[in-house]
């Protein structure tokens, strides 16, 4: 008989949890409490507080998980498994086997694990996550996609530009600007964060890698409730190295918390 401590949870508690970004203090939970294949999972205010099982509202079961015995990650309200696509956490219904195997459209789910030492998740695949046709006969597939490691991390989101950023803007190239010409020491008026990151660079904000993102990249001052989370992929034989370069809110946005549900209260001592 297969005994409960003989599942492989991957660090991950078992029975029933939350995971909590570190960075936006915000729970992983699938968007508006869906269950439709291919439904994002994303970052959103926490919707519970109480960690005991009797005490919680089953609407929020959207933000809690758990490892099922195939050590697939799951979600509690919808049932189904997290998958990863295009670098973005979805819910995932079992699909038939369809050729050539595996494809984006049928492929092994991928497995999460949690390091409760660093904070952070990784993942796992079984297969180049890229999905790429099959090459021509004779040549061999790449295998870079092995020599990667796989982190899953919180996206920060810049509120909108306002009027006064934009005629702050104004000032500085239509005024400010002539009159150093006229004074000799013409500079170029500085770029705005939104043409550096997406204009030639052909990079949105939420597609940065974390050590390319600069200062105004790592703003996350947005009134808007939710947050994206991506699967970031890190060269594992440089990743000790990487990890020196990058800043604080870049570590603190790959770090996660990850609280177990409890059936009863904690005992208090007196």
């Amino acid at each position: 008989m297969t005994q409960t401590s003989d599942i492989d949870t991957s660090g991950f508690p078992p029975g029933y949890f939350i995971i909590r970004s570190v960075a936006s203090n915000r729970l992983l939970d699938v968007t508006l409490d869906d269950i439709e294949d291919g439904t994002e999972v994303a970052l959103w205010p926490e919707k519970e507080k109480s960690l005991v099982e009797s005490f919680r509202d089953p609407e929020t079961n959207n933000q809690v998980f758990f490892i099922d015995t195939s050590g697939a990650l799951c979600s509690r309200s919808a049932g189904h498994a997290i998958d990863v696509e295009e670098s973005r956490l979805v819910l995932r219904h079992r699909r038939p086997v369809s050729k050539p195997f595996p494809n984006a459209y049928a492929h092994p789910l991928p497995k999460f694990s949690y390091n409760s030492v660093t904070g952070e998740i990784s993942v796992l695949f079984t297969c180049d996550p890229s999905y790429p046709l099959p090459p021509p006969t004779g040549t061999a597939p790449s295998n870079a996609w092995q020599g990667k490691t796989y982190l899953l991390t919180s996206v920060p989101l810049r509120k909108p530009r306002t009027i006064l950023d934009n005629a702050s803007e104004f000032i500085a190239s239509n005024i400010l600007t002539p009159i150093s010409f006229l004074t000799g020491a013409a500079t170029a008026p500085p770029a705005r964060p939104d043409e550096v990151f997406n204009g030639d660079i052909d990079l949105n904000e939420d597609e940065l890698v974390e050590e390319e993102r600069g200062e105004e990249a790592e703003v996350d001052d947005s009134a808007e409730l939710g947050r994206k989370v991506r699967v970031v992929a890190v060269p594992t034989t440089e990743k000790n190295m990487m990890d020196l370069l990058l800043s604080e809110k870049a570590r603190s946005r790959r770090r996660w918390m990850v609280s177990p549900l409890r059936v009863t209260n904690a005992r208090t001592t007196s």
